[in-house]
């Protein structure tokens, strides 16, 4: 069964053994009969199996064309905002202009970040990702514009910071938006002028990294309330793109946890579809947690499952 999960298992059992034929089912098996059985029975059950592993190879195809259609690199989206999303970065990949991403957490911003250089000309050069938030202050200037030997306790060597590691590449920020005031100016002044000075350094180094940044903030009123600077927004949001929530991308939840059931059913070498139960369960639950909150949904359903399918009962989810 590992080697094909697309094989339908028909049990025969004898008078004895009818417990065990349904527990079988539930596992998996596509059918169970008690012996003996006629021919012209067996003939039909048979048939019928063969019907349904047909129509379900029907729909995967079904399924993979959908996907194919409305995939944009690793991003799946059908809806209006998001066709919006994929036009625009079409346009802006081929440049070197900065971009600011807005999105709630689980949106997908890091996936449209790699988009964008994947689509550009820079997609041979290094992708580097930094979290913003997952770094202490202390630690972050070092993080981003490198150091010099000595140039603070346990600074034994000379060390690159991740603009220069991404150098002729893209340098993704994410969660920009926790970043401190005096980090905020250094950056500022490396989109300015291209340089940067690493911490304990007087010499000024070149860097052509490009810059993508992200944040689930609200930075306009960050910058009413004095937290992030005005002349960095301005700078970093050249183009400013806003992922919706999940909740508000109407029928790409179904298109998304479908892409998300098949790939856990090739990771964990079962074959369950959803019941229409699920599919209704899935389009009306808000998804607080967007992308993420649904993939850890499927995966676990597909994990938790007991029968032929999926049931609402292993998604997890409340829809009220």
């Amino acid at each position: 069964m590992k080697a094909a999960p697309d094989t339908k298992v028909i049990v025969l059992t004898g008078n004895g053994d009818r417990e065990n034929a349904i527990r079988a089912v539930q596992l998996g098996a596509f059918d169970y009969h008690q012996k003996p059985i006629q021919l012209n029975e067996l003939k039909g059950v048979l048939q019928r199996a063969e019907y349904r592993k047909t129509f379900e190879a029907d729909s995967e195809k079904s399924l993979r064309a959908s996907e194919t259609t409305t995939r944009f690199e690793d991003i799946l989206g059908n809806a209006p905002a998001m066709r919006e999303i994929f036009s625009v970065v079409t346009r802006v990949a081929k440049t070197d202009a900065t971009v600011l991403i807005q999105g709630e957490s689980g949106t997908g911003k890091d996936l449209l970040a790699r988009a964008i250089h994947s689509k550009g000309a820079r997609c041979n050069q290094p992708f580097v990702a930094i979290n913003c938030g997952a770094i202490p202050e202390t630690l972050l200037e070092s993080e981003l514009f490198g150091h010099e030997k000595g140039a603070y306790t346990g600074a034994y060597v000379q060390r690159k910071g991740k603009l220069e590691v991404a150098a002729d590449g893209t340098l993704f920020l994410d969660e920009i938006g926790e970043m401190s005031g005096p980090l905020q100016v250094k950056l500022l002044r490396f989109l300015q002028q291209r340089e940067i000075e690493r911490v304990g350094g007087r010499e000024l180094v070149r860097v052509d990294a490009r810059v993508i940044a992200a944040t689930n903030k609200d930075l306009k009123a960050e910058l009413q309330s004095g937290r992030f600077r005005e002349d960095l927004f301005y700078r970093l949001s050249v183009v400013n793109l806003k992922l919706p929530p999940l909740r508000e991308r109407g029928d790409d939840v179904v298109l998304i946890a479908n892409a998300f059931l098949r790939r856990s059913s090739q990771r964990h070498r079962r074959k369950l579809p959803f019941s229409a139960s699920d599919l209704e369960s899935i389009i009306h639950h808000p998804w607080p947690g967007n992308i993420r909150e649904l993939e850890n949904t499927v995966e676990r359903a597909v994990i938790m499952s007991k029968g032929k399918l999926i049931e609402p009962r292993d998604l997890g989810i409340d829809v009220g």
